[in-house]
């Protein structure tokens, strides 16, 4: 991929189901709160990160390039 993504969790819309740490534990960790957080502010584009927001059953997560601001996911309408 070569991007640099900047990765964001919606915790008011996140229900710590903790699909997107055991896809991407690179990516994601869980807090005392069991709400997930990026483990980094920005990061590597990453297949499995990709994953992890693609598969979040309340679709809380957000990338977007770290340069311009670009959404990777979730895909404009």
């Amino acid at each position: 991929m070569g991007d640099r993504w900047r990765v964001e969790v919606d915790r008011t819309v996140c229900i710590g189901s903790g699909m997107c740490a055991a896809l991407a534990p690179e990516g994601f960790a869980l807090d005392a709160a069991r709400q997930s957080h990026p483990r980094r502010e920005e990061s590597d584009a990453s297949e499995q990160v990709l994953g992890a927001a693609e598969g979040c059953p309340v679709e809380a997560i957000s990338i977007t390039l770290a340069g311009s601001g670009e959404t990777v996911f979730p895909p404009e309408e």
